[in-house]
């Protein structure tokens, strides 16, 4: 049988990163947070944690850590029946892989709605998040990805718009005749990370498939921060795909004005979940279906286009 306290340990240390903070969180010693750690890596013959900074679980270990969280959520649909396991047990937490764009605009709408548990998000570019889903990292992801995950269901959420934005003052000085393949080539751009792939995309549907040659390679000024890169297309650091809530004020007020207008960039999202239905994420699902189709653009579900005009 599993010994669960020494599996909330590991999986404290895992999802917190390192030992003292896992026993914050466990309110107990970091040497008894070891201790549990080492016990059971002995009890299993095989290690559990890479010790570092920060520590990471072995495949193993995340295995395990995946279990604990599936067996705490499977315990909350019991709390309703079992009022006792309530004062110990205290709320699930839900860990979800969500793009920062969605967490910008309309995620934090759907946590509000679920009562009685906490998150653990993990952010990563749409095109990436069900990697987590299929790493067992997380129980749920808002991703590009409209296959679903082994053991998880797939629904879609609708399409967040993106606008190609920059200042008036930029575009005057950068795309004096519009934005033609030089202008691109050469006018400093804005970028989330590596991942971030929409202003690739939005020049692709701009210049069109007739367009034989590789796409313009613009220098690049990194902005991993959501609002940050409103701001940067505000005090004229470059152009970039913007989510359309962020900037709809911006553009109206002409703060803001597109490289090309109405030639938006409508990115597909979907709602991925373990099929471990527990009552939280059941509840959580739910929220987030109800947010997504509020806030984003309706698509066809079949071909993953956005539909209507």
């Amino acid at each position: 049988m599993l010994d669960y306290p020494l599996l909330a340990a590991l999986a404290a240390v895992i999802r917190t990163g390192g030992f003292e903070r896992a026993a914050r969180q466990l309110h107990v010693t970091p040497s008894a947070v070891s201790q549990r750690v080492k016990l059971l890596e002995e009890r299993l013959g095989t290690v559990l944690v890479v010790r570092g900074q920060p520590c990471t679980g072995t495949a193993a270990g995340q295995r395990l850590c995946q279990h604990v969280e599936q067996v705490a959520l499977l315990e909350s649909e019991l709390r309703g029946a079992l009022p006792g396991l309530s004062p110990e047990d205290g709320p699930v937490t839900l860990r979800i892989a969500v793009n920062a764009d969605s967490l910008a605009t309309w995620f934090v709408a759907a946590m509000a709605d679920v009562a009685g548990c906490l998150f653990d998000l993990v952010l990563d570019d749409q095109d990436h998040s069900a990697e987590w889903l299929r790493k067992g990292e997380v129980l749920a992801a808002v991703t590009a990805s409209a296959a679903p995950v082994p053991g998880c269901n797939s629904h879609p959420l609708g399409s967040l718009r993106y606008r190609a934005t920059a200042s008036p003052a930029y575009l005057h000085r950068h795309f004096p005749d519009g934005a033609t393949v030089d202008a691109l080539a050469t006018a400093p751009c804005l970028t989330f990370n590596r991942k971030d792939q929409l202003q690739a995309q939005w020049m692709r549907l701009v210049l069109g498939d007739h367009h034989p040659a590789p796409l313009p390679t613009p220098p690049i000024s990194w902005l991993p921060s959501t609002h940050a890169f409103v701001d940067g297309a505000l005090a004229g650091m470059g152009w970039g795909m913007n989510p359309e809530p962020l900037v709809a004020d911006h553009l109206a007020a002409g703060r803001l004005v597109e490289l090309v207008p109405g030639r938006p960039l409508d990115v597909p999202l979907y709602w991925q979940q373990s099929r471990i239905a527990g009552t939280a994420l059941a509840e959580l699902s739910r929220a987030v279906l109800r947010a997504g189709r509020l806030a984003l653009r309706a698509m066809d579900a079949d071909t993953g286009r956005r539909s209507g005009g």
